[in-house]
């Protein structure tokens, strides 16, 4: 079986509602693994939680979707959160209150090893991160999602130094147009993306919303993946959905363990299309209810047929 290891955080998400804030589980990376865990896949979350009563939330959340997690507790003695704003077409924005630390993380059971967001940069836990890529270069098939969060960024150069390490380091990269226009403003994102690419990715896509992804191959080949009309509720974890259901679907082609990234340059172009959409269309199921609610297995692959 493979087994997936994504690290990176878990937090809370405070959420307006009509009674008041409530608490929502949530975090980029708990929403990929989340995303995984519900497609059926052994996946391990390595995370920063508490043992305090949003971090047993978070935890309750990710374990009845199959999800097992590896915990770190915060030096802060509290689970991170996130103050969540919805805009007038539900898109969010976010205020953090975060502490992200890690020990080693052992990498050597993984055969797809996945990376992203704030997690990259925020210390001390990024650089355990970085370290954990470094380790799992050649042995896992490696994925990342930068997923920026502009209002963590006190140094741009320095996270968009180590975001870039760590691309150079991967084998399958999905990026939003948006964090692209963040990286390089006023260049078009398909140019940042053959950057990227060149660096050695076999995979670079750039996911547009509802406008669908753009798929960069390892040789150059630009495919283009529409997106689905549905009704938008909010888009919280679409992009993660989006990052869950790629790996998965690759993985399904045999794009894991230390022959994944070969492989990945051997997939027909039919078969990378496939793969980018099942991501596109379990995305569009996760914006389409309330909150990082990807599909299971069952939904999706009933609306692949």
């Amino acid at each position: 079986m493979t087994r997936f290891l994504v690290v990176g955080e878990a937090l809370v998400d405070v959420v307006p509602g009509p009674d008041g804030p409530r608490d929502l589980p949530g975090g980029s990376l708990a929403n990929v693994a989340l995303t995984l865990g519900r497609l059926g896949r052994d996946v391990t979350l390595v995370t920063a939680l508490a043992d305090d009563d949003r971090g047993r939330l978070v935890h309750r959340w990710l374990e009845e979707s199959g999800v097992d997690v590896a915990a770190h507790e915060p030096s802060t003695g509290r689970t991170s959160s996130a103050a969540v704003t919805l805009d007038a077409v539900g898109v969010a924005s976010y205020e953090f209150d975060l502490a992200w630390e890690l020990g080693n993380v052992a990498v050597a059971d993984a055969d797809v090893l996945h990376v992203g967001s704030i997690a990259l940069f925020l210390e001390p836990g990024g650089t355990s991160v970085r370290d954990a890529v470094r380790r799992a270069r050649g042995r896992a098939v490696v994925g990342v999602d930068p997923n920026i969060r502009p209002a963590l960024v006190s140094d741009a150069d320095a996270v968009r130094e180590r975001v870039e390490e760590i691309v150079a380091l991967a084998d399958v990269v999905k990026v939003s147009d948006e964090d692209l226009a963040w990286f390089a403003p006023g260049v078009d994102p398909l140019d940042v993306a053959r950057r990227w690419s060149a660096w050695g990715a076999g995979l670079v896509v750039v996911t547009r919303g509802g406008e669908g992804a753009s798929v960069l191959r390892h040789d150059g080949t630009l495919l283009e993946v529409p997106g689905r009309a549905v009704d938008v509720v909010d888009t919280v974890g679409a992009g993660d959905t989006f990052m869950g259901a790629l790996l998965d679907a690759l993985a399904t082609r045999g794009v894991a363990g230390a022959g994944g990234a070969a492989l990945l340059r051997e997939l027909s172009d039919d078969d990378v299309l496939a793969a980018a959409r099942a991501a596109a269309v379990a995305a569009s199921v996760t914006v389409s209810r309330a909150g990082a609610n990807p599909p299971m297995r069952a939904e999706l692959d009933a609306l692949l047929q």
